[in-house]
């Protein structure tokens, strides 16, 4: 296993490290390179040689689409080896890094190294006294910024994308979970892709990641993290105008109307809120019920909540981890007392377990409350841990003012058996995704990004890949006498 930075197709020993942390036993268990600004000078004149001087951006497109087949059969070939660092390093139950992570990863590039020629298809149009051929061409240098929650499938979404399209990319994963980033800095580099092509830089934001950011050489960042993140990458991207997309989080609803299946909502909401220990930016931790079927749909959340099982990340046996470090719990029993000092009705969970072969790890056994104060901060801030709140509405006008009543608009869920009517009703939501009677179900052909404080641009489909593109109107004067405007401007 790599454990370097890989720059200029070289795996790079910088000379310093920094620890990795198992959530699960709340230690140490590798050291892994850490970049510092010399190494983000070195990657910066590598992407930017690669795109301005190197193969990559004028390689033939059934090339390109080889390159990244050959990068999807990699991650498949290391699946194993990936799945485990990938839950040793988050600490999410091995089952969901071996059965959805890994496996999602490969698919993305192989989606786009599919489509990358049709997506690429010059289009030609015919205007008065003229023909238009608007080509789709790269960006130019891609920085991508992945969080620590899905660290190989965001990295895995940006990377496709931007390397289809014909850019060149920086990838700086998360300092707290740069394992799988390294893992598949080796699998391009087992691809053969031209030098400076791809790059991973290990590194803080404070030292590497504004020091990037602000580089003019960089032509687009790909950003998913915080909104306080976001925020300061949009001002240090102020002096350098650049390309932006910005998916900065959520505060999603998950409505539950009259006529819903009951088990099928209760059960699909349970994994909304605590899969992957409620570390999503999907995740519907605001859960609304219609007032007939609240209680039942209470005492069946609650039990099923209940008998969860928290474990070790690597035990099969495992359906929730612990969260990524003891911050972040902290972070969250914080949000806890502050909603039961303003009222809130604790109904389960919200302390750390007992069992004692848990107590290294960061776990919080999974909480359910009701009663929550509308101007709560858990109401309208972004947790991010294993908390779901569940209020009542009366009417689908309540049930749309409730869930509108957010700066974010990342996603929503719907569950009503009368889809019409919730075909309707979800096109009033305010949210870039509405999930009716499902949840959480991304496919690559379809895009995906949120509205409000959520951020802007999309992902994945058609329109996610355009987002690494730039629009070229190539304009040819095809009048008779080939007489510009300027000729008659003048009467030359």
């Amino acid at each position: 296993m790599n454990l370097n930075l890989y720059i200029n197709n070289e795996f790079v020993d910088p000379g310093r490290t920094q620890e990795v942390v198992d959530p699960s036993l709340g230690e140490s268990f590798c050291r892994v390179a850490l970049a510092s600004r010399k190494e983000a000078e070195s990657a910066l004149v590598a992407a930017r040689d690669a795109f301005d001087k190197g193969e990559w951006p004028g390689l033939p497109l059934e090339k390109r689409k080889a390159a990244l087949l050959r990068i999807a059969d990699g991650i498949l070939e290391k699946a194993a080896e990936l799945a485990r660092l990938e839950t040793r390093n988050t600490g999410k139950p091995i089952k969901e890094s071996t059965f959805m992570d890994i496996p999602s990863s490969a698919q993305v590039f192989r989606y786009f190294a599919e489509h990358l020629t049709e997506y690429l298809k010059e289009e030609e149009r015919l205007v008065e006294n003229g023909r238009s051929r608007l080509i789709r061409r790269p960006h130019g240098v891609v920085l991508a910024i992945v969080p620590w929650n899905y660290p190989l499938l965001i990295a895995s979404w940006k990377i496709a994308q931007a390397l289809a399209a014909g850019n060149t990319v920086i990838l700086k994963p998360s300092s707290l979970t740069p394992l799988t980033a390294l893992g598949l800095a080796g699998i391009v580099h087992e691809a053969g892709l031209p030098e400076g092509t791809f790059n991973v830089l290990n590194g803080s934001a404070s030292e590497i990641g504004e020091y990037l950011c602000r580089d003019p050489r960089v032509d687009m960042i790909s950003f998913t993290g915080s909104n306080a993140a976001g925020k300061q990458i949009l001002g240090y991207c102020s002096s350098s105008v650049k390309k932006l997309i910005m998916e900065l989080g959520g505060k999603s609803a998950g409505l539950v109307f009259q006529d819903a299946d009951l088990e099928t909502s209760v059960n699909s909401l349970l994994c909304s809120i605590f899969l992957n220990q409620g570390q999503m930016c999907t995740a519907m931790s605001r859960i609304f019920v219609h007032q007939d079927i609240f209680d039942d749909f209470i005492e069946a959340f609650v039990s099923k909540t209940k008998r969860i099982a928290l474990g070790i990340g690597m035990d099969y046996q495992t359906q929730m981890g612990p969260l990524i470090s003891a911050s972040r719990r902290e972070e969250v029993f914080a949000y806890l007392k502050k909603a039961q000092k303003a009222g809130a009705k604790l109904l389960c969970g919200g302390v750390a377990p007992d069992s004692p072969d848990l107590q290294k790890g960061y776990f919080m056994e999974p909480a359910v409350l009701t009663g929550i104060p509308a101007d709560s901060p858990l109401l309208n801030e972004e947790a991010f841990g294993p908390v779901a709140y569940i209020g009542a509405f009366s009417s689908p006008q309540e049930a749309l003012d409730l869930a509108n009543r957010s700066d974010f608009g990342l996603a929503a869920s719907l569950w009503s058996r009368n889809i019409p009517e919730a075909e309707a009703f979800a096109r009033k939501v305010n949210a870039g995704t509405v999930w009716i009677n499902t949840y959480g179900i991304f496919h690559n052909e379809l895009p995906y990004g949120g509205f409000k404080q959520s951020g802007f641009g999309k992902e994945l489909g058609r329109e996610g890949f355009y987002e690494y593109c730039q629009l070229q109107n190539v304009l040819i004067d095809t009048s008779p006498d080939q007489r510009p405007l300027v000729n008659y401007w003048y009467g030359l």
